[in-house]
């Protein structure tokens, strides 16, 4: 038996797959784009239902639709919500910039199922997609995902990483370390100075990422082709925003200006940004654990990362920093991301930017990327470190940079020799700079204390 059905669209007929739930456009666009073998994000799809859902809902409202076809539609959409019928979404992300295909791919697996289901005549583009086009659907689409996977999950995951930072710190934050500038030994530093400053570049990014998300709810959706809202109900935008926050549980609002997101992405490409601001620092604090950890005989040694796999095929015991290298790999890809993002925000040509689903994709994968290493890190990685005190304790005693703090009481210059001195006999600075100067064993003690040097201010004798 024949494995296919006959479709036809304005463009005539053809073959398409006998139980598929797409159509003729989403097959042509399935033939035209052999690219990559990457789809849409399963996030992205779910906006989609979301959005002819509340369109549905919106037409019926309106007196558009009747509501016996809205009612079947707007079931179809749950499923789609739900997250069935992933498979019915092949169509490759390189595809048409304006990202029709998938629009049409939408259009056509809500008209079958809901026409199946209710028994009715539905169609993709009459009923479907009412008052609507691709070139206010797909914008407002990455807008409506990129906010349903920031605020439920990116945001949670970073507080969740932040509450990590705050019990390490309460456990281990009193532990003074070498503190280190050029990669070299310099004055010493606590491990709540160290992981606070972790955690106030998560704090920043995290900022600029919430006031970013409060322009990705403004939505195009109601511009319709160009902006004008052509073909759409006056009221429309502002009934289908209500809507869908109601169904979505994030609130939405209509775009004061449709031209402006429908012809630029500037909204998306902002967020990148802060997103990229995470990513920086999300790859300052794990190049950081990783050189502490690093050894154990030959590196720095301070801390020493949970153990979760072997590390070498070749050499027996040898166990890496795995949760921490994946992170920096996560961070590079969300800057790669960013740049892609970036040139694709340019593409904006008149009243349509040409390059959303790769925008689509590219911000949908960082946010999701973001938010489960923040998970990792939190639990696999800061939650379970330990710190090894004694050999922190004995690189501390022979720092020759402790030194510094002689400086308001012997000047820089003697202080410079009895560095070097140490440096060279490999002895504790306090030792040489009892024989080199005319200060007590007492004195020095209290001056070169690595706890008092780490609270800043001027050392003196008194």
């Amino acid at each position: 038996m024949k494995n296919t059905r006959i479709e036809k669209d304005s463009m005539g007929e053809l073959e398409v797959p006998k139980n598929a739930l797409y159509q003729a456009q989403t097959q042509r666009a399935i033939n035209n784009f052999p690219v990559s073998g990457l789809t849409m994000p399963a996030s992205f799809i779910q906006a989609l239902a979301y959005i002819k859902y509340a369109a549905a809902q919106t037409n019926a409202e309106l007196g558009y639709l009747d509501c016996e076809r809205a009612i079947a539609i707007e079931k179809a959409c749950e499923q789609l919500i739900d997250g069935k019928h992933l498979d019915q979404f092949p169509i490759d992300v390189f595809q048409t910039g304006s990202g029709t295909s998938s629009n049409m791919n939408a259009n056509e697996v809500i008209a079958s199922l809901a026409s199946q289901q209710a028994n009715l005549d539905i169609s993709p583009n009459d009923h479907i997609n009412m008052g609507q086009s691709s070139n206010d659907v797909i914008p407002s689409a990455i807008q409506i995902s990129t906010a349903i996977t920031a605020y439920f999950n990116l945001l949670p995951a970073i507080e969740h990483l932040t509450q990590a930072l705050d019990k390490k710190s309460a456990e281990i934050g009193h532990i003074v370390k070498m503190g280190r500038t050029h990669l070299m030994d310099a004055m010493p530093v606590t491990f709540s100075q160290t992981l606070a400053a972790w955690k106030s570049q998560i704090k920043n990014a995290k900022l600029g990422i919430m006031q970013s998300l409060e322009q990705v709810t403004s939505l195009a959706q109601g511009g319709t082709a160009v902006g004008t809202g052509i073909n759409a109900d006056a009221q429309f935008a502002g009934k289908f925003s209500s809507n869908l926050s109601a169904a979505a549980g994030i609130s939405f609002k209509p775009s004061s200006n449709f031209f402006y997101n429908i012809g630029s992405q500037d909204v998306i490409v902002t967020l990148s940004g802060h997103l990229k601001v995470l990513s920086i620092a999300y790859m300052k604090m794990a190049n950081d654990l990783r050189w502490m950890n690093s050894g154990p005989l030959a590196g720095l040694g301070e801390i020493e990362l949970e153990a979760l796999q072997p590390g070498s095929s070749i050499m027996p015991g040898k166990v890496n920093p795995v949760i921490p290298e994946a992170t920096a790999m996560v961070s590079a890809q969300v800057i790669g991301n960013d740049a892609t993002i970036t040139v694709a925000g340019q593409s904006g040509n008149f009243e349509l930017n040409v390059m959303l689903p790769v925008v689509a994709y590219n911000i949908l994968q960082s946010i999701d990327l973001l938010s489960n290493i923040s998970y990792l890190m939190a639990d696999k990685a800061i939650a379970t470190f330990v710190v090894k005190e004694d050999h922190i304790n004995e690189a501390l005693t022979k720092n020759p940079i402790l030194v510094t703090a002689l400086n308001p009481v012997i000047g820089y210059l003697k202080a410079a020799a009895i560095a070097k001195k140490a440096y060279q006999l490999g002895q504790p600075i306090i030792d040489i700079a009892e024989q080199e100067t005319d200060l007590s064993r007492d004195e020095l003690l209290k001056l070169l204390d690595p706890q008092k040097l780490t609270k800043g201010g001027i050392s003196n004798t008194e």
